[in-house]
């Protein structure tokens, strides 16, 4: 090994220079001049996001531990637009008493964790995988306690950081049953071994323990059912920034990974996980839906509003075509938009007023008609109505699933959209039907706030209707 093989970590390196400068201005700069550090941080990301615009090329680094494509690249840059959304929705809040001692600590440690997303999607070894998988999630515990005087937000920290350990413990005694199966942990190679008729390595329990336990331990980073019970506690509890970049950007970068894994090292068996991801996909979407239905906390609701949509995500990864690829993609992209304008929205108004039920929001278009509309068209988006954004990602990763023969899957997915499209409209009901005399008062947003919404306003509305993006994000990820 030389250095020269540290080039093809370009996206990272590029990151992790942006957290260092990040990290000496916060320890060395000024209490005047750290003003302004939650507007350098936006700057910095978003400099960093616009230098991994330059196309990269296919290539492997360190042995074939470390892996980048046209298409990874693609993922890195979609999760580097919902990091730099989350960033500057989070501006007001970090500028509050309690949060601005730790103002730093936010920023640099959500940073690591899009480090840790990173190497999770390049890595061709499983060993690799597992760092960035910890260094992913580790910070997020911290994240989640960020608001350590109030109650709700460590409670929250203390149940993330149990399911965490739990998860990590299941999925790293699934990569040891792999191991002791196939005798190597190289995504490659073990789909080389799997394939080797003579060595029978297909027919092995320990092999598909192993796979079971992997997926049981993916499950609890994505909030698959039945893996899900910690997930609205959380949501409810954490800071609605984090809940927000939990709910998006850690979702989409585990389902790219778990996709990415799947066929490429378990191809050769997949009739056996396939059938285990469609129960799991059936019963994900299926109560993730009727759950959101009974909850009266916005936050609660959302929770169970993202289990539901990382439903529909696992059919861009059972799919497992190009098409299915770029579908995630896309569905990933416009689920950035569509649910951090609804979580922009809830920031503001709980900022402002500490309110976060649904009722609270009962005749809301007659004080604050903006944000009103703006969360109806996010809402929609998420509910897949024409001509929103959200209606194309699903019609696009719905065609994935169909293309592969899982009919009846989309089917039942379908049928789902319907009950997801009853309980977006109570939200929309409350504030646009139902009236109350103690309505919450007319809001004047921020300017960051102003800002993250109406980016993500424009996503909703634009992204579905120029196909060209979708084309755009398969011919630069397969050169088609």
């Amino acid at each position: 090994m030389d250095f020269s093989n540290f080039l093809w970590m370009r996206d990272e390196l590029s990151l992790l220079a942006v957290i260092l400068i990040l990290f000496l201005y916060d320890t060395f700069g000024s209490d005047k001049s750290r003003r302004a550090f939650s507007t350098v941080a936006c700057i910095l990301l978003a400099a960093q996001t616009a230098f991994m615009l330059i196309p990269a090329t296919a290539g492997e680094a360190f042995g074939g531990m470390y892996h980048t494509s046209p298409a990874i690249n693609i993922v890195k840059i979609v999760l580097n637009i919902g990091t730099l959304l989350v960033l500057i929705q989070a501006i007001p809040w970090v500028k509050t008493a309690d949060v601005v001692i730790r103002r730093g600590e936010f920023f640099i440690l959500t940073l690591m964790t899009l480090f840790g997303m990173y190497l999770m999607i390049s890595s061709g070894n499983f060993l690799l995988f597992f760092i960035g998988l910890e260094t992913a999630s580790l910070p997020l515990t911290a994240l989640v306690a960020i608001e350590k005087y109030k109650q709700n937000s460590y409670e929250a920290a203390a149940k993330y950081v149990f399911v965490a350990l739990f998860s990590s413990s299941l999925l790293l005694m699934g990569l040891s049953f792999i191991y002791g199966a196939v005798g190597t942990l190289y995504y490659h190679d073990i789909a080389l071994a799997i394939g080797n008729v003579t060595k029978s390595i297909a027919g092995s329990p320990l092999l598909y323990v192993g796979i079971v336990l992997f997926l049981a331990g993916m499950g609890f980073k994505i909030s698959i059912v039945p893996f899900h019970l910690w997930t609205a506690d959380v949501y409810q509890g954490a800071p609605t920034s984090i809940t927000a970049y939990l709910s998006v950007i850690s979702k989409g970068a585990a389902a790219f990974a778990l996709m990415v894994i799947l066929f490429k090292t378990f191809a050769p068996v997949a009739i056996v996980w396939q059938y285990v991801l469609w129960g799991l996909i059936v019963i994900t979407i299926t109560v993730g839906n009727l759950f959101a239905v009974r909850q009266k906390n916005l936050k609660r609701f959302m929770a169970f509003s993202s289990i539901s949509q990382a439903g529909y995500i696992l059919l861009g990864v059972i799919a497992g075509s190009a098409t299915g690829m770029t579908s995630l993609i896309y569905y990933v992209l416009v689920y950035i938009f569509s649910n951090l304008a609804v979580f922009g929205i809830i920031s503001v108004v709980e900022n402002a007023t500490g309110k976060v039920n649904i009722d609270d929001y009962n005749g809301l278009y007659r004080t604050n008609p903006r944000l009103s509309v703006a969360m109806m068209l996010a809402l929609f988006s998420l509910a897949g109505i024409p001509p929103f954004a959200g209606f194309f990602s699903k019609f696009f990763i719905f065609f994935a699933a169909a293309e592969q023969g899982f009919y009846v899957l989309v089917f039942i997915a379908l049928l789902n959209t319907v009950i997801s499209l009853y309980y977006y409209l109570l939200v929309v009901k409350a504030m646009f039907i139902k009236q109350d005399d103690c309505a919450i008062p007319a809001l004047k947003s921020d300017t960051a706030s102003r800002i993250n919404i109406t980016i993500c306003v424009i996503g909703v509305l634009v992204i579905g209707l120029l196909s060209c993006i979708y084309t755009a994000i398969d011919a630069h990820a397969f050169g088609m």
